[in-house]
């Protein structure tokens, strides 16, 4: 299935990334990819290094002739999101992305493609690899865990990196040059519960949001696309509200960036209430269906009869949970004042799990402004701990501040209008690079991000556009070319 994807064109780039889509790099779970990369540098006899938090550094010098350009670093994360299907098999942890073309484009076959930041990390590897393309001096710098966490990028330490020049190639427009982006935090709710035996005259039953899109919980937080977690708390309430439903088990979501797209909750019904309960059900799914029918066309609510669960959550905490799940703020929280259609700052409810006596809901909150942040990051600590859950907001990353001034700004804006007779957009994003915390350690260096287009990420519908890859690797050797000098 593969073998297709290496005849595309530049087969350079195309080549390394297949390579790379054979090995599992789960966030947090690199281990084989970055045993891949170390043995993909020192097999080119290029000083390879691995830091103390597993980033791995690569230093090429330069091509003849360009010795007295000033020295950059090129920088992608090795760590892609897993999702998949409901209903593909596929084991993440053994065996490699499967890629097919469709147009002029490449996805996946049920899972999500890795081309976020695949395709950034291939790049760099075709240009270690060449004895052909003229470059500066190089250090490309593979980073761990920036879906989860940004770890990586957190603890690289200053003086490692000698380059002038950071190359983030991380951005998922190829008419987009990147000059600051978000930063963001995790907000964790957690508490305890008792478990009640459940009534004898009550019914079973599984409620399932699915048939979601999701997608990156940044890029595209602002496109109104369903959130599972809130659509299926909306039902939960309404049961509730209505014929007393009561709650045993929550699965909604998975990972904390990527807008969730299934959630399914095991209740119990009085039996006197079946047939108005199953008709209220099918009346609040075809509303909400209604509702979001332009963004999510194929969003699906199912509730079907189950075997009677023999526990349910107390009464009060599944009031409180109910409750604060509604009030706890998803989206949207405040778009720039300063930069036109950017979202300043947002929240997704990526995540609630609820079983065994055990409550945790997650949740991403971003920001440009890290004022704003942490108002939204107390607004949903106080909405939690209203209903006595504990609250902890971990992860703290910076966003990274744009420099319109910059000379690789001045370079790349240049380079594009001379190669393709216009400007590119030039813009900060709403999604989280590790440029801000990179800067944190080395504040003199300058900072750029860009890259090809890539549409649905942190999603199984995640693909690459073909011709935008050629364009952006073009784009990419002559930005090498034009590099300043010293």
């Amino acid at each position: 299935m593969n073998s297709e994807i290496r005849a595309l064109e530049p087969k350079a780039l195309w080549n390394k990334f297949a390579d790379l889509n054979a090995v599992p790099r789960a966030s947090k779970k690199e281990e084989q990819v970055i045993a891949f990369m170390k043995d993909f540098g020192t097999s080119l006899g290029l000083e390879t290094i691995e830091d103390e938090v597993g980033n791995v550094i690569i230093k090429k010098p330069a091509s003849a002739g360009m010795e007295d350009r000033a020295p950059i670093v090129m920088q992608s994360h090795l760590d892609m999101v897993h999702q998949k299907n409901n209903d593909t098999v596929f084991d993440f942890a053994t065996q490699g992305i499967e890629m097919l073309v469709d147009g002029d484009w490449v996805r996946a076959n049920g899972t999500t493609l890795g081309a976020d930041n695949g395709l950034g990390v291939a790049t760099i590897m075709a240009i270690l690899e060449s004895n052909e393309i003229a470059h500066p001096p190089l250090e490309a710098l593979f980073t761990i865990d920036e879906e989860t966490g940004m770890t990586g990028a957190q603890g690289l330490k200053g003086g490692v990196l000698e380059g002038n020049i950071l190359l983030n190639l991380d951005t998922e427009e190829d008419d987009e040059i990147g000059v600051g982006c978000a930063g963001g935090i995790d907000v964790t709710a957690t508490r305890t519960y008792e478990e009640e035996e459940t009534p004898e005259f009550k019914l079973g039953y599984k409620i399932t949001v699915n048939g979601l899109q999701g997608g990156h919980s940044g890029m595209q937080i602002h496109e109104g696309l369903g959130n599972s977690n809130k659509i299926l708390n909306r039902l939960l309430f309404d049961g509730f509200e209505n014929f007393g439903l009561r709650i045993s088990e929550i699965d909604g979501g998975s990972l904390r960036n990527a807008i969730p797209r299934e959630s399914k909750a095991i209740v119990a019904v009085d039996a006197i209430h079946q047939e108005a309960f199953e008709l209220e059900m099918k009346l609040q799914g075809a509303t909400i269906q209604e509702e979001l029918k332009t963004m999510e066309p194929d969003l699906k609510v199912t509730v079907e009869a189950v075997e009677l669960p023999e526990t349910i959550m107390n009464l009060g905490v599944q009031e409180g949970l109910t409750r604060a799940l509604y009030a706890a703020h998803n989206g949207v929280y405040r778009m720039s004042a300063d930069i036109p259609e950017l979202v300043e700052t947002s929240n997704n409810i990526a995540r609630v799990l609820v079983k065994d006596g055990h409550i945790k809901i997650s949740c991403l909150t971003r920001s440009s402004v890290d004022s704003s942040k942490w108002d939204l990051a107390n607004t949903l600590r106080s909405a939690f701990e209203l209903t006595g859950c504990e609250v902890e907001c971990t992860g703290d990353y910076p966003g990274w501040a744009p420099n319109m001034d910059s000379s690789i700004l001045k370079v790349l804006d240049t380079t594009y209008q001379k190669m393709y007779g216009e400007k590119a957009h030039v813009a900060a994003c709403h999604a989280g690079l590790e440029c801000g915390i990179i800067g944190s350690n080395y504040p003199d260096m300058e900072m750029i991000s860009f890259g090809p287009t890539i549409k649905g990420a942190h999603s199984p519908d995640e693909r690459a556009s073909i011709s935008s890859v050629q364009k952006y690797w073009n784009f990419v050797l002559e930005i090498l070319k034009e590099i300043p000098k010293k």
